[in-house]
C-alpha cells in the first residue's frame, strides 16, 4: 500500500517502507517509483508512461519521506535545492554504543565498488568527497541511542559510515558493522523534509511517522515532542 505524505499537481511525497528500493536495475523487481507511476496513472487515468523525477533518494533498506517530481520544471528547481544544501534533512537512527550528546561530524567519502560500500579516506584522497552531519542524542537506553541526525550533505551511505566509523552502527547495518538485528532493514528513517515548493516558493514541511515496527521508547518520544509542537 502507498504511503502518500503530499500530492499536489506539481508534487507527490512518500513514506518509503524499508525493503523497497527506489528504482530497480533489473526487471520486474517491484520499486517505489514503479508503484507511484502506477498510482498515478490509475488515480488520474493517465495512459501511457508517466513522468516522475527522482529529486532525493533512499538506500533499500531505509523508511521515511521520499520526494519526487511531477513535472520536469518542479525536479530542476528541486534538484537546485537540493545542490545549493537549501533544504532541511533529519534523520532518526538507533545505534549501538554510547555517542555524544551531540556533535557534528566532518569526513571524507570514497566509494569502494569492489565491495559495494563507501570508506571514510583522507583529506585529498583523489575522487573522495565531504560529508557532513550534525546529530545529538534524543534517548539512550540498554544497547544503545536514538540520534537525530542533520545531514547538510547528501553522500551516499553517508549517515551510515560517519556513524559506524565511530564504533555507533546502525542496528541492523550489517554492511558497516552491526551486530544488533532490526526487524526490517535498517534502524534508519528519514523523518522529516523541509523544502521551497518549486512553484509556490513556500516552505513545505514533510514528516513520516516512525514505523511501528520500531521500538516503543522511540515512537514515545515521537508522541511527546508532537504533543510539544506549537
Amino acid at each position: 500500500m502507498l504511503r502518500v505524505l503530499y500530492e499536489d499537481n506539481h508534487l507527490l511525497a512518500l513514506d518509503k517502507p524499508a525493503g523497497l528500493p527506489m528504482v530497480g536495475a533489473l526487471p520486474d523487481v517491484p520499486t517505489l517509483v514503479d508503484a507511484a507511476k502506477e498510482h498515478l496513472r490509475q488515480k488520474y487515468e493517465k495512459p501511457g508512461n508517466v513522468f516522475l523525477g527522482v529529486t532525493s533518494r533512499l538506500d533499500a533498506a531505509v523508511s521515511g519521506v521520499v520526494l519526487l517530481a511531477r513535472t520536469s520544471k518542479a525536479a530542476s528547481r528541486l534538484m537546485a535545492q537540493f545542490r545549493d544544501r537549501d533544504v532541511q534533512k533529519e534523520y532518526w537512527a538507533i545505534v549501538a554504543g554510547s555517542p555524544p550528546q551531540h556533535g557534528e561530524y566532518v569526513d571524507f567519502l570514497l566509494k569502494d565498488d569492489a565491495a559495494q560500500r563507501m570508506r571514510v579516506v583522507g583529506q585529498g584522497t583523489p575522487a573522495a568527497k565531504e560529508a557532513r552531519l550534525a546529530f545529538r542524542c534524543l534517548a539512550t537506553f540498554q544497547g544503545g541511542a536514538l540520534l537525530e541526525v542533520c545531514p547538510t550533505t547528501g553522500r551516499k551511505h553517508q549517515i551510515r559510515v560517519q556513524l559506524a566509523a565511530r564504533g555507533f552502527p546502525i542496528w541492523g547495518d550489517e554492511k558497516y558493522g552491526s551486530q544488533r538485528p532490526f526487524a526490517r532493514g535498517i534502524a534508519l528513517h528519514a523523518r522529516r523534509l523541509v523544502v521551497e515548493h518549486p512553484v509556490r516558493h513556500t516552505p513545505l514541511e514533510l514528516v513520516a511517522p516512525l514505523p511501528k515496527y520500531w521500538p516503543a521508547i522511540c515512537r514515545q518520544i515521537e508522541a511527546g515532542l508532537s504533543d510539544n509542537s506549537p
